[in-house]
């Protein structure tokens, strides 16, 4: 069973700054993509991050230059560094791991922005 488990999220005011954490149980780690994703109320889940098994990283254009993914392998975590937080970060966000034919979810976890 594979278990992805999301932390660090919160309220923070406009302009501040936070850092989720996902932790991985109970699977190979190091050979997957993994993601962030996000979803606001009443609105599509959306890719905020990505990044493979070699440190190649991508990322939605509404957060270039403020987040930056990154990935522990040795600690089986990938992490989300979001600066300069905008009202419209608020969402619930969600940590996903890629394999060849199927895919898992953490639970997520919410991060509030206030203006």
């Amino acid at each position: 069973q594979v278990q992805l488990v999301e932390s660090g999220g919160g309220l923070v005011q406009f302009g501040g700054s936070l850092r989720l954490s996902c932790a991985a149980s109970g699977s190979v780690f190091s050979i997957y993509t993994m993601g962030w994703y996000r979803q606001a109320p009443g609105k599509q889940r959306e890719l905020v991050a990505r990044i493979t098994r070699d440190g190649n990283t991508n990322y939605a254009d509404s957060v270039k230059g403020r987040f930056t993914i990154s990935r522990d392998n040795a600690k089986k975590t990938v992490y989300l560094q979001m600066n300069s937080l905008k009202p419209e970060d608020t969402a619930v966000y969600y940590c996903k791991q890629e394999r060849v034919n199927s895919e898992y979810w953490g639970q997520g976890t919410q991060v509030t922005v206030s203006s």
